[in-house]
């Protein structure tokens, strides 16, 4: 208690609830090409409808991204997804000068400055690439209500522009305009010259509020809400590029908005895609490596090089060592490939590295392309992933994906190649999981190994993860130990947090003993002395069953079974 300088009585809360927290486990993560949306940014995604919105149709330069993603959604509820590029190459469209704009950030902190100097004309397309050619931005920035029917896109709006009530309260006149954006060549829409977005009676005022308080500023509307443009500038003479409305985000008290124009408009062009190089794609997965920034789990490699995949086995997953990186061979190891596909698989296994936090199948799907109407060739490892994600909600983590209770995957067409016995065993050897097809059963996941080349428990996909989830609960657990004293309370508390989190584990099947061990054996005083605190956790993990022996047995009519029973060999 503090100390009193004078009578009186104080109060304190001791909170001792703390338990072991629910942790993450079915977050997945990718990086890759994609022809819409911001470059090197975290999006998360929950299902298809977002994915096409966020960053467009599959085409033949992005469909093995969309489809690893898209994969795993098939499955699951949340990827985090990042669109990579070269950025030495990728522009965005503009009404001027192309330039490229990376995401909001890199807009905000460099082009939200509205600069007189500015060259790329007054609009970008949001994202960089050759999508946003073609876009039409058309602004009516008059209030000649008698030219206003006049204007191109004039029925698309309730009427002509003048003066709103907050500009004019405040002395202020014209500062009303209507912003319409248009898909000329039919790239977002499938039509051309389809209306994507309008935007009424916004103002020129920089300081414009609507009736609820919200910032009306045109610029503000179209930086907040387009999901097709940013404002680079105010408008400006095509041919000149020389502002004519230079009272345009003065604020709204006695300014007169004249402009020389009663409309502006502009096509965007000069965007470019850049399409990622290797250092773009390992930079995007960058934005995974720091845990404590971003929760994922199960990593989808996709159809990248060898050299991304093992980055992010070596640099992400054992870095972080709370996630699994899920690894394919490459197209030409399984793809028309006939009776080399064992040998090109061991050859592309054995470039990585041991690791229990990797896991690698060894086929490809052919699978249906709704938004083209062809079929492509799609990796595995999204499914793969996505198998734990289903494994997840419907037992727990630390039940193998694998096989015909849990190991179905979707959308399959075919496969690049179905393996023998001898191949399954070949391959199983390295810690390579065969996706095989059986008939009248599907196409099913039918080995459960991580990349661990040593003999270990941990060289099960199931015990990898059971480990992921109990050593990230408990260490976020224990956390509320830091700076508490190291005393016999405190180590008491700590056992008492975790043994009740383990039974339920035991409970679920997922361990079949363990022990917790907290005292003054491990906590000597030269442990104490050097402000440590040590816990150790013994885990006797389950195992899944990969090998199942039948012994049929056959007896004579007079023998009794008790006779035989347990004595065949």
């Amino acid at each position: 208690m503090p100390f009193f300088l004078s009578p009186g009585v104080n109060f304190s809360e001791i909170d001792l609830t703390t338990i072991v927290p629910a942790v993450g486990t079915t977050e997945g993560a990718y990086a890759g090409d994609f022809d819409w949306g911001p470059l090197f940014s975290i999006v998360s995604l929950g299902n298809q409808v977002e994915l096409v919105s966020t960053f467009g149709k599959p085409t033949s330069n992005t469909f093995k991204s969309f489809f690893s993603v898209s994969n795993f959604l098939d499955y699951a509820r949340n990827i985090r997804t990042v669109r990579t590029a070269n950025v030495a190459a990728a522009k965005n469209a503009t009404s001027g000068t192309a330039l490229l704009i990376q995401n909001r950030d890199d807009y905000e902190l460099n082009y939200l400055d509205l600069s007189a100097a500015n060259t790329s004309g007054q609009f970008a397309a949001r994202y960089a690439g050759a999508k946003g050619n073609g876009l039409k931005v058309s602004l009516w920035a008059s209030a000649n209500s008698t030219a206003f029917a006049n204007w191109t896109y004039a029925e698309e709006f309730n009427g002509a522009t003048g003066t709103s009530t907050y500009v004019g309260n405040l002395a202020g006149a014209n500062d009303e305009m209507h912003i319409i954006v248009i898909d000329t060549l039919g790239k977002f829409s499938d039509a051309a010259n389809t209306v994507l977005e309008k935007f009424p009676y916004v103002s020129k005022a920089s300081d414009a509020k609507n009736d609820d308080g919200s910032s009306n500023y045109y610029v503000n509307v179209i930086n907040d809400r387009s999901k097709y443009v940013y404002v680079l500038n105010h408008a400006q003479n095509i041919t000149t590029q020389v502002s004519e409305t230079s009272s345009w985000g003065n604020t709204a008290a006695a300014t007169n908005f004249a402009e020389t124009s009663t409309s502006y408009t502009v096509t965007l062009s000069g965007g470019v895609d850049g399409w990622s190089e290797t250092a773009n794609v390992i930079v995007g997965y960058d934005k995974f490596a720091n845990a404590e920034e971003v929760d994922v789990s199960l990593i989808v490699t996709g159809a990248h090089p060898q050299v991304v995949s093992e980055y992010i086995v070596d640099n992400i997953a054992e870095t972080r060592r709370d996630c699994v990186a899920f690894i394919s061979p490459e197209y030409a190891d399984v793809v028309d490939n006939a009776g080399s596909e064992v040998a090109d698989i061991t050859t592309y296994r054995n470039l990585f590295n041991s690791s229990s936090y990797a896991v690698m199948d060894n086929n490809w799907k052919y699978q249906f392309d709704k938004f083209n109407n062809v079929y492509r060739w799609i990796p595995c490892n999204g499914d793969i992933a996505g198998l734990c994600v289903r494994t997840d909600f419907e037992r727990d983590p630390w039940f193998s994906p694998a096989g015909f209770n849990r190991g179905h995957i979707k959308n399959v067409t075919k496969l690049a190649w179905n393996a023998t016995k001898g191949n399954r065993d070949d391959l199983y050897k390295i810690g390579v999981n065969p996706v095989q097809s059986f008939p009248g059963e599907g196409v099913i996941l039918y080995g459960d190994k991580t990349m661990l080349a040593k003999p270990s428990a941990f060289d099960r996909i199931n015990v990898r993860r059971l480990f992921i989830v109990l050593e990230k609960a408990i260490t976020r657990a224990a956390r509320y130990s830091l700076f508490e004293f190291n005393d016999e309370f405190t180590r008491a508390q700590f056992v008492a947090l975790v043994e009740p989190f383990l039974r339920d584990v035991q409970g679920r099947r997922g361990i079949y003993d363990f022990r917790v061990v907290c005292d003054t054996t491990n906590n000597t005083p030269e442990v104490i002395d050097r402000n440590e605190f040590i816990g150790d956790i013994y885990i006797k993990p389950a195992r899944s069953i990969n090998f199942i022996q039948l012994n049929f047995v056959a007896v004579r009519t007079g023998v009794a079974f008790e006779e035989v029973v347990g004595k065949a060999t």
